[in-house]
């Protein structure tokens, strides 16, 4: 599977590796290369999930904060 910089692109094309009525277990493997056009896809894809959670966070409290 090629990296994509969309971390959530690449986590719904591991999901689609999982298929309805799928019996056998299905093991997804990336390779990454020290220094190589992956590795900094990879290195994105850490910094916005990162956001992502980050943002989710801060709109849970703001969300509790708002409503009390």
């Amino acid at each position: 599977m090629d990296p994509c910089l969309n971390p959530d692109a690449e986590q719904q094309a591991q999901d689609r590796v999982h298929r309805i009525g799928q019996h056998k277990p299905v093991r997804i493997v990336r390779f990454i290369i020290k220094d190589s056009i992956e590795e900094t896809i990879l290195e994105s894809q850490e910094k916005k999930k990162y956001l992502q959670r980050m943002i989710s966070h801060s709109f849970e409290a703001w969300n509790k904060l708002a409503f009390e």
